[in-house]
C-alpha cells in the first residue's frame, strides 16, 4: 500500500515501468529506447478507453506501452483503439492477447463481477496486474485472486483514486498530526443526486450480479478512505439496503431513451447521441452484445440499493455510520 502523500500518477506508473525493467534484465535487457512497461488493457468502455488508454497514451507514453486491448464486443474494441489513439493490436480472445503481447501488467477494466476471472487468468499467464475497483464482488472471487497471487508470486494494485484527492490527503495529514484529537467516531454520508446517481441505474451496474451493488461499486471507495484515515480493519460490519426511488417505484417504464414514449414526461429522459464517443463506443456496438447505455432507470429487473446505511466497527474501537442515497436534489 502506498502511503506517500505526494505522490503522482506518473510516479505511481514510472514505478511500475522501473520494476519492469529491474525484471526484464534477469532475461536479457532490452535498449534503452524500448524499457517502458509494456501493458495490456482488457475491457474497452469509457473507464478503459479513457481513464486508462487516452490518458495514458496522451500523458504517459514515455513510460508506458500499450501493447494490447481486449473487450468481449469485437465493435468496441475496434471503436475504443481510434479514440484511444493508439496501434496497438486489439483482441476478444484474452488468453491470445497475452500470449501474443507479452505484456508486464495488465490493466482490468471490465464489468465488475467479471475482474477475478481476467486478474486470476493474468496472473496465471506471469503478468501483474493492476484492476480497477472493486477488487472483485463477493468472497469467493476475493479468496481465488488471493491464492492466485500467492502462487504466481506477480503483484496486483487496486486503484482506488479518491484517496489522492487534496481533501482526502489534507483529512489524512490532519488525523496523523492528531490535529482533532483521538477519533472516537465517524458519520460517513454520501449525497449522489440525480445525475450521477441516477446514471448507475442506466448502465450494467443496476445489476447486482453485475456490480456486487453500490456498497461494493461505488461505496468501496469511501470504505478504503475510511480504513486509511482511521489506520485500522473492521472487525464487524452490520448493512442494509433498499430500492426505494428506481425500478420497479414508476408507473411507467421502457428498454431505454432512445425508443421511449415517455420523454416528455419523465425527468430521466437521457439523449446518449449527444455525447459522440459514447455513440462510438456503445450505440455503434449493440449488434454484438445487445448492450444499451441509455437504458431506463425504471426497468423492472434493477435489484441494487438506492438507499443503503452501514455501521462498522474497527480494530481500534472507532465506529462508523456510513448513509448513501442515490436520488437526491
Amino acid at each position: 500500500m502506498m502511503t506517500d502523500s505526494n505522490i503522482t500518477r506518473r510516479s505511481f506508473i514510472s514505478g511500475g515501468a522501473a520494476l519492469a525493467v529491474t525484471a526484464s534484465s534477469v532475461v536479457g535487457a532490452p535498449r534503452a529506447a524500448e524499457r517502458r512497461l509494456r501493458m495490456a488493457l482488457v475491457g474497452t468502455g469509457a473507464r478503459g478507453s479513457f481513464t486508462w488508454g487516452q490518458d495514458v497514451v496522451e500523458g504517459y507514453s514515455d513510460v508506458v506501452e500499450i501493447v494490447g486491448l481486449c473487450d468481449i464486443n469485437s465493435k468496441r474494441v475496434e471503436a475504443a483503439k481510434k479514440l484511444i489513439g493508439t496501434n496497438a493490436p486489439s483482441f476478444v480472445d484474452f488468453d491470445r492477447m497475452i500470449k501474443e503481447t507479452r505484456p508486464d501488467t495488465v490493466m482490468v477494466t471490465t464489468v465488475d463481477a467479471t475482474h477475478a476471472r481476467y486478474i486470476v487468468r493474468a496472473l496465471e499467464l506471469g503478468c501483474d496486474v493492476m484492476t480497477e475497483k472493486p477488487f472483485c464482488t463477493d468472497e469467493e472471487q476475493c479468496v481465488s485472486i488471493l491464492d492466485a497471487q500467492k502462487k504466481s508470486g506477480k503483484k496486483v494494485t487496486v486503484t482506488f483514486n479518491a484517496r489522492h484527492d487534496p481533501e482526502a490527503k489534507k483529512i489524512k495529514g490532519l488525523l496523523m498530526e492528531k490535529a482533532v484529537g483521538d477519533v472516537i467516531s465517524v458519520d460517513f454520508h454520501e449525497y449522489l443526486d440525480t445525475s450521477h446517481g441516477a446514471d448507475y441505474f442506466r448502465r450494467w451496474h443496476r445489476l447486482k450480479q453485475n456490480s456486487g451493488t453500490l456498497l461494493v461499486h461505488k461505496a468501496s471507495h469511501h470504505f478504503d478512505l475510511a480504513n486509511w484515515w482511521l489506520d485500522s480493519a473492521p472487525v464487524e460490519v452490520t448493512a442494509f439496503g433498499d430500492l426505494k426511488f428506481y425500478g420497479r417505484n414508476n408507473s411507467f417504464r421502457n428498454t431505454h431513451c432512445r425508443v421511449c414514449p415517455f420523454t416528455q414526461q419523465c425527468k430521466f429522459y437521457w439523449d446518449v447521441t449527444q455525447n459522440q464517443s459514447y455513440v462510438k463506443l456503445y450505440v455503434d456496438c449493440e449488434s454484438e452484445d445487445g448492450y444499451l447505455r441509455d437504458g431506463c432507470v425504471w426497468r423492472a429487473d434493477i435489484n441494487i440499493y438506492d438507499t443503503m446505511s452501514v455501521v462498522v466497527k474497527y480494530e481500534n474501537g472507532v465506529l462508523l455510520n456510513y448513509t448513501a442515497n442515490t436520488y437526491l436534489p
